[in-house]
């Protein structure tokens, strides 16, 4: 008889409880919490702000953007894991991990000198001739995005270099052999072996930039304004703990959709090349 591995889960099930899912149900219930009981005012004061619906779009936008900034970046570095030698893989997962090993905040601030006025991106457009002066990228979107791919790049190369490297480096040749030329080889075979990689990728970096307050705040500016920010201002400035329950929890509910309809397509057998 097979023993059963429902006792080694009793730890983390205890830990997913303590910290997530009562915490998670106090602050639903504290979004409900009105001047007289119970009631949905504090989600109608917040959606029915056309400036919070306009706050709300902009934060799933940073969200996708970025989702594009990494697949288009971690796609092209994966597949040099692929096809390379051992020390070209081992220099790959080094430099992938390297940034995971720092904060952050740390991260973020040195955007700010990448970004800034006398920064490499600055001095090397003024030196192609791009531009005629000196500019910054801070508390612009543009910045923001550049920072927040970076930043969350390991989250989609190390879900790919995964998958792919528990595939034969000869998989393509039978559709070489055929005729078919490296982007038709590509988008037919590759890519649907990939796309369970790249949906667990995507929730990643959707999840983790939509709730990214320093990086938003700090690269951002008060010019660009998404949720994370209208949390910590009805929180730390106005405290209205259940307004800003209320936010967290439209957040956490429009992040979930995305979530749900990625995992279910994750789930789909065809599209993830098992049909």
């Amino acid at each position: 008889m097979r023993a059963s591995g429902f006792p080694f889960l009793v730890p983390m099930l205890a830990l997913s409880v303590a910290f997530f899912a009562l915490p998670l149900a106090l602050l639903v219930a504290y979004s409900f919490a009105g001047e007289t009981g119970p009631s949905l005012e504090n989600y109608a004061k917040f959606l029915g702000d056309p400036f919070n619906f306009r706050v709300l779009l902009n934060t799933a936008r940073l969200g996708l953007e970025t989702v594009l900034g990494t697949t288009l970046l971690g796609i092209p570095i994966a597949l040099l894991f692929w096809h390379s030698g051992p020390r070209m893989r081992q220099a790959i997962v080094f430099l992938t991990l390297i940034p995971m090993l720092t904060s952050n905040v740390v991260r973020t601030f040195a955007w700010i000198v990448i970004l800034g006025r006398q920064g490499p991106i600055s001095e090397s457009l003024m030196s192609l001739g791009l531009t005629g002066g000196p500019i910054s990228l801070m508390f612009t979107e543009l910045g923001l995005v550049l920072a927040m791919t970076q930043i969350d790049l390991p989250l989609i190369i190390l879900p790919l270099v995964a998958i792919l490297s528990r595939l034969p480096r000869n998989l393509t040749e039978a559709a070489e052999v055929s005729g078919a030329g490296p982007w038709r080889v590509f988008v037919t075979v590759l890519l649907p072996l990939m796309l369970p990689a790249l949906l667990a990728g995507w929730i990643l970096v959707y999840a983790s930039t939509s709730a990214s307050f320093v990086t938003q705040a700090v690269i951002g500016g008060a010019r660009n304004v998404y949720v994370p920010q209208l949390i910590y201002r009805e929180v730390g400035t106005l405290f209205d703990w259940p307004l800003a329950s209320a936010i967290a929890v439209v957040l956490l509910f429009t992040t979930g959709i995305l979530l749900l309809v990625l995992s279910m397509l994750s789930c789909h057998r065809r599209l993830v090349g098992h049909g």
